[in-house]
């Protein structure tokens, strides 16, 4: 499902390429998953699940996902899980939707803290450019 939210052509090529040398995206993807599907139902250790969807945020927020469609796959989850404990007790459900929630609510901060980091390297990057510019013009003199 989460392949699915890139377009046909990435998404069919991150289906079929199973090398994660060939397919960085897809490996770091699915290495990802793995590890905050295990959390969600073990621990929920905030450091391992932060670590784990790290790399599958910071692929996101560089490429073109609006910040819902960036974080959003996490919500997936409740989705998948509905048919697999329909049989259990609600109080169970309940739990597992606050742990999804929660690990939504985290991938939405490394979201973030991913575009930051992005604004401001294009920030500097313009300054820089700028100051260049006026430094070659003659317009700044050194001390």
């Amino acid at each position: 499902m989460v392949v699915d939210t890139y377009p046909a052509d990435t998404s069919r090529f991150l289906k079929s390429q199973k090398d994660p040398f060939a397919n960085p995206v897809g490996g770091a993807t699915i290495q990802g998953l793995d590890a905050m599907f295990d959390e969600l139902f073990g621990n929920m250790d905030r450091e391992t699940i932060l670590t784990s969807l790290d790399p599958i945020i910071r692929i996101r927020a560089i490429q073109d996902f609006s910040p819902s469609d960036a974080t959003g796959f996490i919500f997936f989850l409740k989705e998948i899980l509905r048919d697999y404990i329909k049989d259990q007790p609600l109080s169970e459900w309940l739990s597992l939707e606050s742990k999804i929630d929660e690990i939504a609510l985290m991938a939405f901060d490394i979201y973030l803290k991913c575009r930051e980091t992005l604004f401001r390297i294009k920030a500097n990057e313009e300054k820089n450019r700028t100051f260049s510019a006026f430094e070659r013009a003659g317009l700044i003199k050194e001390n």
